[in-house]
């Protein structure tokens, strides 16, 4: 697949097969997670690959009950290690870089048949307990990761003209 292919067709999957994921498959999506940019090129992520099976299951409870994510073979925990840059002079950028990386991650994922869904409604805490991360140490989100028994219909978007406009703002 080109990337305007992987673009264009991944989705979030929510019912993953049994199938185990191999590591080289895992440590490939992680090097294009890697190579994402960041401000001032700090990189202020670390990835937890999470495939204890109990661990998988509490995550799923720490994310309110979305049991699917427990269900794929591997679950990954997104943090943010550092405060990083300044975007605009009014807020830090490392929810940015790690959403930059988690992005990346996504799609090398989608390009090599495996599927994700975003997670971002989770009790911070319990993930930080459940996967030893430190007090310091923010969590920015979670995706399970797994090969999809089935790929839904795309979702809606709103038209490209609906989107942008040029030179100024206008509504």
């Amino acid at each position: 697949m080109d990337l305007s292919e992987v673009i264009a067709t991944r989705r979030s999957i929510r019912k993953f097969r049994a199938e185990d994921v191999a590591d080289e498959d895992v440590k490939e999506i992680l090097e294009a997670a890697r190579l994402a940019p960041s401000a001032n090129n700090l990189q202020p992520w670390k990835f937890i690959v999470v495939r204890n099976e109990k661990k998988r299951r509490l995550i799923a409870q720490a994310c309110f009950g979305q049991e699917f994510i427990g269900e794929a073979p591997v679950v990954i925990v997104a943090c943010a290690t550092g405060r990083g840059g300044c975007i605009g002079g009014y807020m830090e950028s490392w929810p940015v870089d790690v959403a930059i990386a988690m992005t990346h991650l996504v799609l090398a994922a989608w390009a090599k048949g495996l599927g994700t869904c975003w997670i971002g409604a989770f009790d911070e805490d319990r993930i930080k307990e459940i996967c030893q991360i430190p007090p310091e140490i923010r969590v920015v989100a979670v995706t399970p990761l797994g090969y999809p028994v089935k790929i839904p219909q795309a979702t809606t978007r709103r038209p490209l003209e609906k989107i942008y406009c040029e030179d100024v703002f206008v509504e």
